[in-house]
């Protein structure tokens, strides 16, 4: 079966389509909005976005802060000398004290690790898929994930994606942010609602009833599927909290618009497992499509990745590739900062 193969989620982006940075305001983004129902494509932008939205559907958004993950120090070494340099991407906490992190630079278990600020990281043990895991002191006290993300801020910089080719600045620190962002934990934004300013956010909240959720997205979301099979590859996963209040609104019949695929996979999971709060490993395709999420709101993904088979568990893998392909066709920036797509 062609969808179930991963080089079937293969496409040729050219050269300049990667936005490293956003439009500004962010609204004049492009929007491509794809209807089920009559199969039509309405090129636009971001800005007239509820003119498309059913009036009936009810708003889930996703309140996660990206925190300034990626940290900068060096190798203790016993003799006092400087040890080599590292580079520390946080991931995300396993328990009180111990944390699941990337590292540049070769480690051993015992390592420790030095940066500003008096922080430092040991390392307690190396898993086969190249992560590590720490534990964080600073001034030589064993610290919890609110004071070293306390911390981060101070010392850290901005996880912009990979793809980027470029080091983050002090205008990432608003711009890879959402306008909600409110529970720290994040290492790369929920990037659909990247395009909202102020003025279209209060319009949305005053036409929609809209909800917040949390999933802290993690550095696994831009590890591309390796399996030769889709079904075979290891989904990451993540820390999510749905209040009360959503939940409710989950059970009853109302439609619903996802604005983004962390929100959708949330949705999904709670779904199937009634869970309110925990970790979320959900691996949405065409072999596991949506059951309560009737509109999504999404950016443009990488090729190969579980978020563009996402996209297709709604629309299928054929009908996705299309889309890209006009999109590009149109000149539409993809990625993290890139434009955005809306099916109905």
């Amino acid at each position: 079966m062609p969808e179930l193969l991963t080089r079937n989620y293969d496409y040729t982006l050219p050269e300049g389509f990667i936005a490293t940075t956003p439009v500004h305001p962010r609204d004049e983004a492009k929007l491509l909005v794809y209807n089920r129902t009559d199969n039509s494509v309405t090129h636009t932008t971001f800005k007239h976005l509820l003119e498309f939205l059913p009036e009936t559907c009810d708003v889930f958004l996703n309140d996660t802060r990206v925190i300034k993950a990626r940290i900068f120090g060096h190798k203790f070494s016993a003799n006092g000398q400087g040890g080599g340099k590292v580079e520390l991407l946080f991931n995300k906490p396993l328990d009180a004290h111990h944390y699941l992190v990337l590292i540049r630079g070769k480690v051993n278990k015992g390592t420790i690790l030095l940066f500003d600020n008096e922080l430092a990281a040991t390392v307690t043990d190396l898993n086969q898929d190249g992560s590590r895991i720490v534990t964080f002191t600073h001034q030589n006290k064993e610290i919890r994930f609110e004071t070293l993300v306390q911390i981060l801020d101070q010392i850290g910089h901005i996880p912009l994606p990979p793809y980027m080719q470029r080091e983050d600045n002090t205008e990432d620190e608003t711009d890879y942010q959402t306008l909600f962002a409110e529970n720290a934990g994040a290492v790369a934004a929920p990037t659909a609602s990247l395009h909202f300013t102020p003025e279209l956010f209060d319009a949305l909240q005053k036409r929609h009833r809209t909800h917040k959720i949390t999933l802290h997205v993690g550095a696994g979301t831009f590890k591309p599927v390796e399996a030769e099979k889709i079904l075979d590859h290891p989904m990451h996963s993540e820390y999510f909290d749905i209040p009360q209040d959503a939940a409710r609104v989950l059970d009853s019949d109302r439609e619903i618009l996802a604005i983004g695929t962390t929100v959708t996979r949330t949705i999904e999971y709670y779904v199937r497992t009634q869970k309110t709060q925990g970790e979320c490993d959900l691996f949405l395709n065409p072999h596991n499509p949506p059951r309560r999420v009737t509109h999504l709101l999404t950016n443009f993904h990488l090729p190969k990745s579980t978020l563009i088979m996402l996209v297709s568990a709604f629309i299928g893998r054929e009908k996705t590739l299309q889309l890209y392909k006009e999109a590009i066709a149109k000149k539409y920036r993809f990625f993290s900062y890139g434009d955005a797509m809306l099916i109905l």
